[in-house]
């Protein structure tokens, strides 16, 4: 059985959640492999909007093991909140269907404390646009050796001794950037006490994917954001803390490389950005305003609203080079209907000159001229149509152009929020 990496092909919001959420009906493990709770799945099921921000999608599949890995950073508050959301809600949510890796690492007080000062004392031109929860500051204390993993928080005398150096150091930071310490004794009852509730959903990930993978198992990947929040290739340094590649499916959940057979790239059928940086196609304008209100563009995790502008496809051409992506699957293209033309930018002027290539520096990139092929729109609501040939004219042709633009099949189509609004072309498992 095959192991499927999803990954997000823009600035993060194209849909995964949903497209896990149909791949998963025949999966047995769902595997979340980077990121934090500044990520977001929204699901629709049965008419309900569902969000999640840690635990994987395909937690609605009661047949389905979902896995947080190594590589996510978890914020425990957070993570048995949405576990208790989730049981009010009916959906069973225990040790036996949420593995947890032992050795995630943990998002402290002071890294959310310290996330937000840094925020509120930058310059306009220097923020970043982060959540503010802490996800950044986490991920520099486990490459600075300073970081908890969630196994430490169930090792009392070995976390007291270790909290007492490291937040001495956090509270100097802290009234350094004007903020308020924060309290040893109030981190240390409550954190062990986090320790104690997950303690039973933790384990040895990578052993459990690799014994699933033995049996034939059918694993899904799901990363968090998107490749152009990656931190070594994204909008740097408009970007997340974490690698949101494919690659990074196997550094951050334990399983080896050789295992993959497949990469299944998301595309939403416009682009969307939050927080600060550059935005070649974005529409400050009518149109901006159109796909926001019409694509429900709003931040599942801050409720931010989100800039808006046309398909960029030199970023998918990127996309699909940086995570070797051998299929796509293109969103929300109902969100099109209605518009009497629609433009997808094919290429960029650089001080006058045409290129095909996503720049990697900030300076470049808020200098580039789209280059748009303008194709005309449709006015028929497609959020019914359940085969490819039932679809527009002009809606074929605009999937047909992103095939032959990007050189990688469009495998899945969804016209719609729900389960069943999702045509699958071509099964991206096999």
């Amino acid at each position: 059985m095959p192991a499927i990496v999803v990954v997000g092909t823009q600035w993060g919001d194209e849909g995964k959640g949903k497209i896990i959420d149909v791949l998963t009906e025949r999966a047995h493990f769902v595997v979340r492999f980077q990121g934090g709770n500044n990520a977001g799945h929204t699901l629709v099921i049965n008419k309900k909007k569902y969000i999640l921000h840690i635990i994987p999608s395909g937690i609605f599949h009661p047949n389905t093991i979902c896995v947080i890995g190594n590589g996510v950073v978890v914020d425990p508050a957070v993570l048995i909140e949405e576990i208790n959301r989730l049981k009010k809600e009916g959906i069973e949510v225990t040790p036996q269907r949420l593995k947890i890796s032992e050795r995630a690492h943990t998002i402290m007080p002071y890294h959310q404390a310290l996330d937000l000062a840094r925020e509120a004392t930058a310059n306009k031109k220097d923020r970043i646009g982060t959540t503010g929860r802490g996800i950044g500051p986490c991920y520099e204390d486990k490459v600075g050796r300073r970081g908890f993993r969630l196994i430490d928080l169930t090792k009392k005398d070995f976390f007291r001794e270790r909290l007492k150096k490291i937040l001495e150091e956090k509270n100097f930071l802290l009234k350094y950037l004007g903020a308020e310490p924060l309290d040893f004794e109030e981190i240390f009852e409550k954190y062990l006490t986090y320790g104690q509730y997950l303690q039973p959903y933790l384990c040895d990930t990578s052993t459990l994917l690799w014994e699933a993978y033995k049996k034939g198992d059918y694993i899904l990947f799901e990363g968090a954001q998107g490749t152009f929040l990656d931190v070594d290739y994204g909008t740097y340094p408009y970007v997340t803390s974490s690698n949101t590649l494919a690659g990074n499916a196997c550094a951050g959940s334990g399983f080896g490389p050789s295992h993959i057979n497949a990469v299944l790239g998301i595309v939403k059928a416009y682009t969307t950005r939050v927080g600060e940086g550059p935005f070649p196609t974005e529409q400050t304008n009518e149109i901006g305003n159109y796909l926001r209100e019409k694509g429900g563009e709003f931040g599942s995790t801050t409720g931010r609203p989100r800039r808006c502008g046309w398909l960029d496809l030199v970023m998918i051409k990127t996309a699909v080079q940086l995570n070797g992506i051998t299929g796509l699957a293109l969103t929300k293209l109902d969100v099109l209907s209605g518009l009497e033309r629609i433009k997808v930018c094919v290429g960029y002027k650089l001080e006058g000159r045409p290129i095909s290539y996503f720049p990697s520096t900030i300076e470049e990139l808020t200098k580039v001229e789209p280059i748009y092929e303008d194709l005309p729109g449709w006015r028929e609501d497609i959020t019914t149509v359940r085969d490819f040939e039932a679809l527009p004219q002009q809606a074929k042709d605009y999937v047909r152009l992103i095939e032959e633009y990007i050189k990688v099949p469009i495998q899945m189509l969804s016209t719609g929020p729900e389960r069943e609004n999702c045509l699958i072309l071509k099964d991206p498992s096999f």
